[in-house]
């Protein structure tokens, strides 16, 4: 993938660090070392007080109160739609659906769009390297309408397989489901290349961005995918909140996912209709909170400038890989730096991830141990699990030399 940094400015993460109260505490005289913000990012003290502010002092539910806190808890909620909406540069803020998570968005998909579009040996492509969100909700919906499952393998070195590539296109998909960023390998894929070509057989194509939403520029509409999900939480918003991105005329053509309150326009006891987009999708009370403090993350990294995060973080990853390559019995995954997101997986010799973990805690340096809900990418590479250090703006070549230190140590402790 060729990339185009059009801001290079230095970001200091230590100066960031100071907007993130968590990173302030010591355990045992050693500073807080975050090197997870894969499975979840830290959040800065706007969002914070955000979140604070509205429980405190505007907390109503939305589009149906007639007085001034529940008019002042709509006005910021659809506001954080629109920054959202530019964030990644939908079409129309009516294509912005906000879900429980990236994996609900996900599903939505399977559940309204599959069960809609995708009939008896219809071919449904998925690759080996995605998150189960992206897989599960397939193999269930393959497993309800009889459609047949193929899959995109990964080359030794985190690559989509170019043979597989062709060979799925040849087969002419009803659907293609795809990462934008590996969770593990960090592979950057080049979904823009990638929709072009599926497009022109005909193909759906959904775009699991979470790992790439928070960390790069994205616009959605130069991917030209016609499904989007990514996360709140991974981008220093709340926990709880994902959102859909959708072609509106797929949407518009879509059932409803859940049927309930605010997604109606008008109910009888024997019909329904529905309300218009975006809150045909949204059914019963949301996440008003979570959706506002996602709006001032928006805004925090959008000061920052994606650009800056984007090339922070390269530089970031190029200097801990070649540092983890000094650490002996070491074993890297993933494609180069230059193709590379803020995921960095490894194994250390014949000790557990998780046992490796455990030892980095005691240096307060965390980092995720697991198959990280990519069990057949574990399969792929014959693996039970890998340990992952993930990066985010907040952190520093200091976080790559303490866990570097820490891996030391925990050589010299099962005494490799």
């Amino acid at each position: 993938m060729t990339e185009t940094i059009t801001d290079t400015r230095a970001l200091d993460a230590q100066a960031v660090r100071r907007d993130f109260p968590i990173l302030q505490q010591e355990t045992n005289g050693k500073r807080l070392v975050y090197l997870d913000s894969g499975a979840t990012s830290q959040k800065p003290s706007a969002v914070i007080e955000a979140l604070d502010e509205y429980y405190r002092t505007y907390n109503a539910n939305v589009h149906r109160g007639v007085y001034r806190i529940s008019e002042l808890a709509s006005e910021r909620y659809e506001k954080s739609r629109v920054k959202v909406q530019r964030f990644v540069n939908a079409r129309s803020s009516r294509e912005i659906i906000f879900t429980a998570n990236v994996t609900a968005s996900l599903n939505m998909v399977a559940y309204t769009w599959g069960r809609a579009n995708v009939s008896r040996d219809d071919v449904i492509v998925f690759t080996e390297m995605e998150h189960h969100s992206n897989i599960v909700p397939w193999q269930i919906l393959s497993g309800m309408t009889g459609a047949r499952l193929e899959f995109i393998h990964v080359t030794d070195d985190g690559y989509l397989n170019e043979e597989d590539v062709e060979r799925a296109l040849e087969l002419r998909p009803k659907l293609l489901a795809v990462t934008a960023v590996s969770n593990v390998l960090g592979t950057i894929n080049p979904i823009k290349e990638l929709v072009a070509r599926f497009h022109e057989v005909g193909t759906t194509v959904v775009v699991d961005a979470a790992q790439a939403v928070p960390h790069m520029p994205v616009d959605v509409r130069e991917w030209d995918a016609d499904f989007v999900g990514f996360t709140a939480h991974k981008m220093l918003g709340p926990t709880g909140l994902g959102v859909l991105c959708g072609r509106r005329e797929l949407l518009e053509a879509m059932p409803p996912f859940m049927g309930g309150g605010d997604m109606i326009r008008e109910v009888h006891l024997d019909r329904t209709r529905y309300n218009e987009l975006p809150w045909k999708f949204e059914a019963g009370t949301p996440n008003i909170a979570g959706v506002i403090g996602l709006g001032v993350a928006v805004d925090y990294l959008s000061e920052l400038g994606m650009d800056r995060v984007r090339a922070h973080e390269r530089e970031l990853v190029a200097y801990a890989m070649e540092q983890l390559a000094e650490v002996p019995d070491l074993r890297l995954f993933g494609p180069p730096p230059k193709d590379h997101g803020a995921a960095v997986s490894f194994t250390l010799a014949d000790i557990h991830p998780h046992d490796l973990a455990h030892i980095l805690d005691q240096e307060n340096v965390c980092v995720r141990a697991g198959h990280h809900c990519a069990q057949p990418l574990m399969e792929r590479y014959d693996i039970a699990a890998t340990t992952r250090a993930s990066f985010y703006i907040y952190n520093d070549r200091d976080d790559v030399d303490a866990l570097v230190e820490a891996l030391h140590k925990a050589r010299k402790i099962f005494m490799l």
